[in-house]
């Protein structure tokens, strides 16, 4: 027998596996790929107090072992969230983590309270959203304000909350440690990489907003990267994410120190990733003699 059950802040997961949040929408789109019965916890799309439209097209671009995107964190709004998602997701036997967007702290703070009697498990808040009070600089690209969010959304939260981390930073461990002092329960890493591709041929950027998030497997030694150096920074059980595609990949963040993982740009060229990387996971820690997965948790160390 192999139990790959693990504990994020107290909340029980049946396997370590969660979808990437902007990847995966709320799962409508994957039903007939993937059994979400499978999956530890489905992570939503950002979630805002209003709709977002997001940015102007063209915003996707592929490049070399992954893509760009400057989607804007689209979104209908927690009023349409909670009436069609929730009640969607509530069907399986899966966790549900609620991805949290603003752009400033009262938006993040209408979302939490609104969740607060919504039956959901864990929300995670994504501080790359540009903090428009402090002229556009993402909330977690300084220490001080991931602190403040961290402890404002604490005050708030009745979830368990999950700092999303931005490797965009000069010491992401100092940006944990920030998350921690405000009281985060848990902290997922890495959010992605800005990057920026030229069309040649039209002479100007394959992006209407000149710059993207990157994320795909070109990302992942930085990321492994991170989350050990984040896991030898705090006590905090971590979300590891960044270019994983196969059980491999997984089993890499499991051991530089993550607790569970996301997989996000995956499920855009294989559906079935997340249960292939379940399942991939499972025969690693059969084939190993491994009867525990918290046995691989942080093992390199």
């Amino acid at each position: 027998m192999i139990n790959t059950k693990v504990k994020l802040a107290g909340v029980e997961l049946k396997n370590p596996v969660m979808t990437a949040s902007g990847t995966f929408g709320s799962g409508m789109e994957y039903g007939e790929f993937v059994d979400l019965n499978r999956l530890g916890a489905v992570v939503t799309k950002g979630v805002a107090n209003v709709p977002w439209a997001g940015n102007p097209t063209p915003r996707v671009a592929e490049v070399y072992g992954g893509m760009l995107n400057a989607i804007g964190l689209q979104n209908p709004g927690i009023d349409v969230f909670a009436k069609r998602d929730i009640p969607f997701l509530r069907q399986y036997d899966t966790r549900i983590v609620v991805n949290v967007c603003g752009r400033t702290t009262e938006d993040y703070l209408q979302v939490v309270e609104r969740l607060g009697d919504e039956p959901v498990d864990l929300l995670e808040i994504n501080i790359s959203c540009p903090n428009v009070k402090e002229g556009g600089i993402a909330f977690g690209q300084d220490p001080k304000a991931v602190e403040a969010i961290t402890q404002a959304v604490k005050k708030h939260a009745k979830q368990p909350v999950i700092m999303k981390l931005s490797p965009n930073v000069t010491d992401i461990g100092e940006m944990a440690r920030a998350a921690e002092a405000g009281g985060a329960d848990s902290l997922s890493l890495i959010n992605t990489l800005t990057g920026m591709k030229i069309d040649i041929k039209r002479r100007t950027f394959a992006l209407a907003n000149k710059t993207g998030g990157m994320s795909g497997p070109a990302i992942k030694p930085v990321a492994v990267r991170m989350v050990y150096q984040v896991a030898s920074a705090v006590k905090l059980p971590i979300i590891g994410m960044g270019g994983i595609a196969t059980a491999e990949d997984a089993l890499e963040f499991i051991m530089a120190g993550a607790t569970a993982v996301s997989v996000g740009t995956a499920n855009f060229f294989n559906p079935c990733a997340t249960v292939e990387i379940v399942e991939g996971i499972e025969q690693y820690m059969r084939d190993n003699g491994v009867h525990d997965i918290a046995e691989l948790t942080g093992c390199v160390r």
